[in-house]
C-alpha cells in the first residue's frame, strides 16, 4: 500500500504542536495563544483523516479546505509566538518548515481533486 505522505506529515506535525505546546506551558507560562496554536494545530491531521473516508469527491475537497484553513491560522500563531517572543527563531523556523510543506501539500491535493471532479 501506499504510504499517504500528507497524513504522516500532518500526524507527525500534531505530535511536534503538542510537545511544543507542553514546552511553551512549562517554561513560558503562556497558556492562550498556546491553546490557540494547539487546537489549530492539531485540528489538521484530524481533518485529513476525517476526509481519507469522505462520502464523495466533493465532500473529500470540503475537509481538505477545512484543514487548509486550520494550517493557514497555525501558520499565523506560530508567527505571532515567535513575534511576542514565546518562541525562538530556531524553534519557529523548524516548525513553520513543516506548516508550509503541509499548506503546500493540501493547497495541491485540493486543486487536483478538483480538477478530477470537473473532468
Amino acid at each position: 500500500m501506499k504510504e499517504n505522505i500528507i497524513k504522516t506529515k500532518s500526524f507527525e506535525f500534531a505530535v511536534r504542536i503538542v510537545n511544543l505546546y507542553k514546552h511553551v506551558l512549562e517554561v513560558k507560562k503562556e497558556y492562550i495563544l498556546i491553546k490557540q496554536l494547539l487546537r489549530s494545530g492539531t485540528s489538521v491531521g484530524a481533518l485529513v483523516r476525517e476526509a481519507e473516508y469522505a462520502e464523495s469527491k466533493n465532500d473529500f475537497v470540503h475537509k481538505m479546505a477545512i484543514a487548509q484553513k486550520e494550517i493557514n491560522e497555525t501558520l499565523y500563531w506560530l508567527e505571532l509566538l515567535n513575534t511576542t517572543g514565546y518562541l525562538t527563531n530556531e524553534q519557529f523556523i523548524s516548525i513553520n518548515t513543516d506548516a508550509v510543506e503541509i499548506i503546500k501539500l493540501i493547497t495541491k491535493i485540493i486543486k487536483t481533486a478538483k480538477t478530477q471532479i470537473n473532468h
